[in-house]
């Protein structure tokens, strides 16, 4: 997999005829993401979404052949649009503490406060059924920030920073633990999203612990 991750709505609108036929992509995209959001995958049908993008269910089948379809682009461009920016590490830049602590933080708050919890119980609900929905919930959001993570991380051991054995397994240990006791309670409507104070606190002490067991002497 590329470290470049490619927007179903950029490719859209870099293969739309006009600026017209990418406003309108987007415009689908958001009206659908609003519906399955609202009902969940099964519940929504191609009427509601056309309805709720303002456009005839013609017109959305010019753009998508089906909800499943529809709704693994919205899935890609989430996950596109977080993984790019949260996990834009320069391999230069050897003050880990630091960039751990900003993408820990980005990375924790994403997930709990953007209705991130909501679309990922859409997934899981339908994995089973449409496979090929959650592999691409995992390529573009998942593995591809543990494999940027992981590629941050062999550039510090080659710089003489760090002193890690396997790069993947410790860049998804870390991310684990930034989100220890700070998701799963919102993923499963348990509590409400926690203030960026307390991912800052639980995203530090990863941090620590990960530089303890890591960070060359």
């Amino acid at each position: 997999m590329s470290d470049t991750l490619v927007n179903p709505l950029d490719a859209g609108a870099a293969t739309a005829d006009s600026a017209e036929d990418s406003a309108k992509w987007r415009q689908i995209v958001e009206g659908a993401r609003t519906v399955f959001l609202a009902r969940g995958f099964d519940a929504a049908s191609m009427g509601d979404i056309a309805k709720a993008a303002g456009v005839s269910k013609g017109t959305l089948y010019v753009y998508f052949k089906d909800k499943e379809e529809l709704f693994s682009a919205i899935v890609q461009s989430e996950c596109c649009t977080h993984a790019e920016s949260a996990f834009g590490l320069d391999d230069n830049d050897h003050d880990v503490e630091t960039a751990l602590n900003r993408v820990g933080a980005e990375f924790v708050n994403y997930l709990c406060n953007s209705g991130k919890a909501a679309s990922l119980r859409i997934v899981i609900a339908i994995a089973d059924r449409m496979p090929e929905i959650g592999r691409t919930f995992y390529e573009t959001g998942p593995a591809f920030g543990i494999k940027r993570l992981a590629n941050y991380l062999r550039a510090q051991v080659a710089a003489g920073t760090l002193a890690i054995d396997d790069c993947e397994i410790a860049a998804s240990q870390f991310l684990d633990a930034c989100q220890s006791t700070l998701f799963k309670p919102v993923l499963f409507n348990f509590a409400p999203p926690p203030p960026i104070e307390r991912i800052r606190y639980v995203v530090g002490i990863a941090v620590r612990t990960f530089l303890a067991a890591y960070r060359k002497p």
